[in-house]
């Protein structure tokens, strides 16, 4: 174990090497990749067009696509050093010394492989579009923070979550149930973009003035403080306003309001972000995530009630 990892090492080092693994893995952060595969895998279903195989492969391929990613960034972070003991939030395992940097590295390298072998299944069922999405999806999660230009410290972290684990995954898993991609399933995977998006902000309000010491040039160190919380606020703001605009063009049922029901706690978790600063905003962070999958179950009902 490196010096500094050493230095940060939590009083609970002894923990069981099964609890660590979940703290690495970021159980919390796994419902981005469950919202949206209920979102494109209800289209199917409301269509008649429900592959129940393509719904499990596909979910479990998000889940390690998530779980490597979360591991490399802990990974990176780490040897970058833009993780130290200044930081708040859930703690790190590399930089605390709970895994060596060796066991992290061979953790994501295991998920992203098991990923990749579930996915060339999707891509016997969708052909090369979902191969060129899921590569490139794995790629992105590694050089979210790894690699010589990651994406996460040039302020590109926020489109490669609205990208990947929004927009492209809604549709990607619509089109394995359906072998088509209607105009709906575009407009749907807006809202699952936005709000997965509004995670990550909310993660990187808190981080501002660690990352900006470190170096990593996040979109929020990027706008300042004050612009982060604009930006998560149009994130949510245009959330809700897609369900509406579907519904009001035709291309959803009233049912696709459904969503709306959550709009109390979109308020709260808006007013938090307004008035909280560095830990204090660690509720915000888990709640965002909280909604995000709660909206995409409610959005996903009114699809199929429709």
């Amino acid at each position: 174990m490196s010096t500094k990892a050493a230095a940060h090492k939590p009083q609970a080092s002894a923990l069981p090497k099964r609890r660590v693994w979940l703290m690495a893995i970021r159980v919390p952060t796994l419902p981005a990749a469950v919202a949206p595969v209920l979102v494109g895998s209800a289209y199917g279903a409301a269509h008649g067009a429900f592959r129940p195989w393509v719904f499990l492969a596909a979910l479990l391929s998000a889940l390690l696509i998530q779980i490597g990613t979360n591991l490399t960034n802990d990974l990176f972070d780490f040897r970058k050093g833009a993780d130290t003991k200044e930081r708040v939030g859930p703690v790190r395992v590399t930089v605390s010394g709970l895994l060596t940097p060796r066991e992290v590295a061979i953790g994501s390298w295991v998920t992203f492989g098991l990923a990749f072998l579930l996915g060339l299944y999707l891509v016997w069922v969708g052909g090369w579009p979902v191969f060129l999405v899921g590569v490139t999806g794995i790629a992105a999660g590694i050089l979210y923070t790894g690699g010589p230009w990651p994406l996460g410290y040039h302020g590109l972290g926020d489109l490669f979550a609205f990208l990947y684990f929004g927009v492209f995954a809604v549709v990607c898993t619509g089109y394995l149930h359906l072998d088509a991609v209607p105009a709906a399933l575009w407009w749907a995977s807006l809202p699952v973009a936005c709000i997965v998006t509004a995670i990550l902000v909310s993660n990187n309000l808190r981080d501002i003035e660690t990352d900006r010491k470190a170096g990593k040039r996040t979109l929020a160190v990027r706008l300042g403080p004050t612009g982060a919380k604009i930006e998560y606020t149009l994130l949510l703001f245009v959330a809700y306003v897609v369900p509406a605009a579907m519904w009001a063009s035709g291309h959803a049922a009233a049912y696709a309001l459904l969503p709306w029901l959550t709009l109390p706690i979109a308020a709260g978790l808006v007013r938090r972000v307004w008035t909280a600063s560095g830990a204090q905003l660690i509720p915000a962070l888990k709640g965002t995530g909280k909604l995000h999958l709660l909206f995409s179950i409610l959005f996903s009902a009114g699809v199929l009630l429709s």
